[in-house]
Parts: structure tokens; sequence; C-alpha cells
């Protein structure tokens, strides 16, 4: 079996890639080869960059794939390009779309796969669902083989979870509950998230890679465990031997002074997340999540720490954290008392 990665060297698809190959799978990734120590051995790179057509049809020429899987599409028009690219060439093309999707706020609890797409609030999701959309018309119209992904908040070796982070990544925050200053969490902390680590994330997503049943389908890929924040940041804690310091903050608040957190806490970290992974499931019946996230955070948590290069100062972030705090504990302390 033959199977092309569009990116294959992310958090998500490094897990994804290993396994494949693991499996026997002859494995071709098409990046711009930036990240080769993330490439498994046994893979081929075809270096390019996906938006210069002319150049990856030359090197694609004459190929054929089993499998597709663009890691790397986030807008209608790059999966437009990916379907003139690709039609023709493979039996199955994978489009990793997010949970973020799902309506915010939810009517129900649990999530399926047939829960309605809607997120007034992130632009990243409303471009996601339009590019289902725009692949499910294609299926519809032409039988395009399309399988579309949901993943959730899927982590590995290289970064560790978090609610509120700057742009340089999770180090800053790991850095200030291992010296124990404090850290923000949004609203209080007891709205439920799903963790999932990207080698259980592998094992599904490699199962529905050639299966028949899975052509045309949509599928979401999670762990079943469900984790309140505050205990997500308590494993982290335990994880760098550190009582976390944890300051709730509304996440209305958080979206006023950042912009970002907008989309990435209103639109989905601060909504309560629960799951239903029975339709995977029946297509991978061998599909369980083995990684619990006090054990998956403290293997990321170990490698951080032994790899200089993921361990990156954020000074912006760390400062606008203790401003933040600062300011938000003295209002509070000044704030009327009722009784």
């Amino acid at each position: 079996m033959k199977a092309l990665f569009i990116g294959g060297t992310g958090i998500i698809s490094t897990a994804i890639s290993a396994l494949c190959v693991s499996r026997g799978w002859e494995l071709y990734l098409l990046n711009r080869g930036t990240r080769s120590a993330y490439v498994p051995e046994g893979a081929q790179v075809i270096q390019a960059d996906i938006n210069n057509i002319a150049d990856v049809e030359a090197k694609l020429r004459g190929m054929r794939f089993d499998v597709v899987a663009d890691f790397i599409a986030f807008t209608p028009d790059q999966v437009e390009r990916d379907m003139k690219l690709f039609e023709g060439i493979t039996s199955q093309y994978f489009f990793i779309s997010s949970a973020s999707a799902y309506q915010k706020p939810l009517s129900s609890p649990v999530i399926t796969e047939s829960t309605p797409l809607a997120n007034p609030f992130w632009q990243y999701s409303r471009d996601k669902i339009a590019c289902e959309e725009c692949l499910t018309a294609a299926y519809r119209r032409n039988g395009f083989p399309i399988t579309i992904i949901r993943p959730s908040h899927t982590y590995g070796d290289t970064a560790v979870p978090l609610a509120v982070r700057g742009k340089k990544g999770s180090f800053s925050v790991l850095e200030r509950i291992r010296q124990g200053k404090k850290v923000i969490v949004p609203g209080d902390g007891l709205s439920l998230w799903t963790l999932t680590h990207n080698t259980d994330f592998a094992k599904a997503f490699v199962g529905l890679m050639g299966n028949v049943h899975a052509i045309g389908e949509t599928y979401q890929i999670t762990s079943d465990e469900s984790l309140t924040w505050n205990q997500i940041y308590a494993a982290i804690g335990t994880a760098l031997g550190m009582e976390p310091r944890l300051v709730h903050i509304a996440s209305e608040t958080l979206a006023m002074l950042c912009g970002d957190y907008s989309g990435e806490l209103i639109g989905d970290k601060s909504n309560s997340v629960v799951f239903d992974n029975s339709k995977v499931k029946r297509a991978v019946p061998d599909f369980v999540c083995t990684t619990r996230f006090d054990q998956g955070v403290r293997r990321s948590i170990d490698h951080i720490y032994g790899n200089p290069a993921l361990q990156e100062p954020d000074p912006d972030f760390d400062a606008w954290t203790d401003a933040v705090i600062d300011r938000y504990e003295a209002l509070t302390r000044e704030l009327p008392k009722l009784w």
C-alpha cells in the first residue's frame, strides 16, 4: 500500500507517519524539507511547496497512491487545489478538519459526528467547515474519495497542551509552574476537556487508511478521557514536581485582552466537551487509547526538558501574565463585599 502525506512532520502527522512505516506502508512525505529530523526511517521525502502546482505535478508525474492525506490544508482554496492535483491518482483523500468546528455553544453535552457545525467565534473553525462543505460537495458530485477527520486537542512529545499560552509555545508556562509562579486558567477551571496523545490518534487514523468503509465518511478521533482544566494543570504540576498556583480569570476577560483568545477559548477550550467515539471504533475495531494524560504529559515534559531546542522562553507572554494577574488580583481585593 502506498501513501502520500502533505506535511507529515507535525504533532499529529509525525506519529501517523511512524506508524505507517512500521506497518509496511510505502510512505512519501511532500513538504519543504524543513523538519527532516521528524521524518521516520523508511519514509521518502519529496521536497516541494504544495502551493507550487507545476513543480508538484512534475514530481508526482506517473505516480498513483492508495491514500493522500493533507495535514496542512486550512482553507477552501487549498482543498480545491488538492482535488485538482490528486483527482484520478488516489483512491482515498484525507482532510484534517477540527473538532472546534462543532457548534458553540453546544446544544448537547455529548458530541458525535452529526453534531451541527457552527463556530461564530473562530475564523479557523469556519474555514475548516467551509473546506468540509467543499469536499462533501465534490464527493456527491463526482465521487471524489474523501475521508474527513476531526481531531480535538492532540499532543505529543514536543509540546504540553495548555488553555492559555503565548505564541512561542508551552515552555514559558511550564517554567512558571516549575518556579512557583502563578498561571492563568480560564473560567473556574471546571469545564471538561479531552486530550489525545498523538500515538493513540495514529492508531485510528492508520486503521482508516485504505478502509473502504471510510470513503465519504467523517470521523472524530479523540481519547475517551475527560478532565477539567484544573485536573489538567494539576497533572502537569505533578510531572514537574510542583503544585501549580492557578489564577482563574473569565474567558471573556481574557478574550478582551487578547484577540486570539476569542477563538481559542470562547470558540473552543472554555467549552465542556465529551466525545462519543463509537463511529470510529466500529470502523477500526482494535482502536483504543492507552495513554492517560498524566502518563503522556510526563513523557512530553521529559522530552522538552531533555531538548534545549524546545526550551524557548517567551518574555513578552511572561510579562503579560504577571501584569494581568497583578491587576486582576488588585481589582478583586477592591471589590465591595456584600456581607
